[in-house]
């Protein structure tokens, strides 16, 4: 019900800037070098004092960005951050490094703060400088006319192989004050987040202490991005990040409260919401299924079995060709992992029961695969052992996927 009314909302919102206090900006640098004059910069500023938190990569190749912004956050506040996309940043040495820190002291000198209190994040190609002087340009710019109404244009600038924006909003009320958490987030390749994923940005007027935001975001990242798959691999940037600024001017929210327990389902539905919205833009995608495992021994082997499948590329390919092929999936249940018991384990496709108690069911094939040839699918399973359970977005591999990344350097 949550995702709905935050889809429901994204029409007429404004993504990043739904939130009282919060103003983008955008420009071109022409990162990629090839003479685009499509925006490649955004500015996102929280025209106040705001706790922030992040939650990372963990993938031990990590760019300049997320060592910068990592340690900004130690702090647990933040003014402002500052994007591009067409370049990672990644691999570039002591450049790279320095690179970072120069956008982070133009964009502070552009929201006149403190450089500490600027985030930083890039996407794009590994290995190559960034054009910096036209970077810092860029950023000047984007701050001269930073407003509400260019969240969308944020959505936009940050964008790679991307088809869509993505944009999510939720609200909440407490104590007769009305609260919005707004979102925005990047990401069609190289998706198998082990912490957050791609570039995400979180933005709420609600006023809430840097040690629980940053608590409950790790919790929202876990049950969200971190259930998606497209490729099965991590990316040396991804980074989640969140700014609550209070602009909205309600009580500090406490963790462990109903009201806080507002603001963590708000904020769930938001990076739900854009996690779906990254697997149905995925590179290539035509289909999207969701795996959903219960009779696990217990939540992460649950988790494991359910993220096995969707990245298995047999399944994966199975499911672009409308092939009921269950035996995919119990193959890589196999290799998951998990504890499960095979005379016990239970199997459905498209909602037919494929498999039960060890041995295949009478199911017509020909049925399930017209079920397969719909956008979205189901797959469920009983592992048979225990009562936890989990789920997992994934897409389907197709050839389309594989000519996008031949030609594109990473």
């Amino acid at each position: 019900m949550a995702v709905r009314a935050a889809r429901e909302l994204r029409a007429d919102a404004r993504g990043v800037t739904a939130p009282l206090g919060f103003r983008a900006g955008v420009a071109c640098a022409d990162v990629r070098g090839e003479g685009s004059p499509r925006s490649d910069v955004a500015l996102l500023i929280s025209d106040q004092h705001a706790t922030a938190a992040g939650v990372f990569t963990r993938n031990r190749v990590k760019a300049a960005p997320v060592v910068v912004s990592q340690l900004h956050l130690r702090k647990g506040a933040a003014r402002a951050v500052v994007v591009n996309s067409g370049n990672a940043n990644a691999c570039t040495g002591s450049q790279g490094l320095a690179d970072a820190l120069r956008m982070v002291k133009t964009a502070a000198d552009v929201v006149d703060c403190e450089p500490g209190e600027i985030l930083v994040a890039s996407t794009g190609v590994i290995g190559r400088s960034l054009p910096m002087e036209r970077i810092r340009a860029a950023i000047r710019e984007a701050g001269e006319h930073a407003d509400r109404a260019q969240g969308p244009l944020a959505a936009e600038a940050i964008m790679t192989t991307d088809t869509r924006p993505k944009e999510s909003v939720a609200r909440f009320t407490v104590a007769g004050v009305t609260h919005t958490v707004g979102g925005m987030a990047k990401g069609a390749g190289m998706i198998h987040p082990d912490m957050a994923t791609l570039l995400a940005f979180v933005t709420t007027d609600a006023r809430i202490p840097a040690g629980p935001l940053a608590e409950l975001l790790e919790v929202a990242v876990r049950t969200s991005f971190n259930t998606i798959s497209i490729d099965g691999d991590t990316s040396t940037n991804d980074c989640c990040l969140i700014l609550a600024n209070g602009a909205a001017g309600g009580p500090e929210l406490e963790l462990g409260t109903p009201q806080c327990e507002l603001f963590a389902g708000a904020l769930q539905a938001v990076l739900l919401d854009l996690a779906e919205q990254v697997v149905a833009d995925g590179e290539g995608v035509t289909k999207t299924f969701e795996v959903r495992v219960r009779g696990a021994a217990d939540p992460e082997q649950a988790a494991q079995a359910a993220r096995t499948v969707t990245t298995s590329p047999l399944v994966k390919t199975a499911i672009h060709g409308g092939d009921p092929n269950w035996g995919r999936v119990l193959a890589a249940l196999g290799r998951s992992g998990a504890d499960f018991a095979l005379d016990r384990c239970r199997l459905s496709i498209a909602g037919y029961e494929l498999f039960a108690m060890g041995r295949p069911t009478s199911v017509a094939l020909d049925q399930v695969a017209t079920a397969l040839g719909q956008p979205r699918c189901t797959i469920e399973i009983d592992l048979g052992v225990g009562e936890a359970e989990a789920s997992a977005l994934g897409c389907d591999l197709t050839s389309e996927y594989v000519r996008i990344n031949a030609s594109y350097s990473t």
